[in-house]
């Protein structure tokens, strides 16, 4: 097995630690982005759709163990948004694509995907009209993820990526 099939694991490790330790003193009214989510669809983009589920199910397994959240959660929403941003892949644009806004707009997707659904699953209360669902729980954490991609993609080198 070549390493680069093994690397997004190993990036999970110090991406986890900067999402529990760094990232809530970034947090905007609740709201904090999802820094594992930008990791899982950069690589289902780059190796394809069955390699970002079974990637988005180890990375939300590792989430949920490392969290302490409701076992199943993480690792239903990380599956379920790396099957929807693998509809996006080609492997004859997988450089091009990463590095376009495109990547954004996938990002976006596959984060109110995620959060909607973490949302209904680990975070469930009654009280939710469809309003609230989708804004507050859904579109507000995606943009915030999607504003912290487009920063990470502004300083990336454009020759190489990960």
């Amino acid at each position: 097995m070549k390493i680069d099939k093994i690397l997004p694991v190993i990036y999970f490790t110090p991406l986890m630690l900067i999402q529990v330790l760094v990232v809530p003193y970034f947090e905007l009214n609740g709201i904090v982005p999802d820094l594992i989510l930008i990791l899982l669809v950069f690589y289902t983009l780059k190796y394809g759709q069955l390699y970002g589920i079974i990637l988005g199910f180890v990375l939300g397994a590792l989430t949920d163990f490392s969290t302490g959240s409701i076992l199943g959660s993480s690792m239903f929403t990380k599956t379920l948004s790396a099957f929807i941003a693998g509809y996006f892949y080609n492997e004859n644009i997988v450089g091009t694509i990463t590095k376009s806004p495109l990547f954004l707009g996938i990002i976006f997707l596959a984060s109110v995907v995620n959060a909607i659904a973490f949302s209904l699953i680990a975070n469930f209360d009654i009280s939710l009209n469809l309003f609230t669902l989708l804004f507050d729980q859904g579109i507000f954490p995606a943009l915030y993820t999607t504003i912290i991609a487009s920063i990470i993609l502004i300083f990336t080198p454009k020759r190489s990526y990960i």
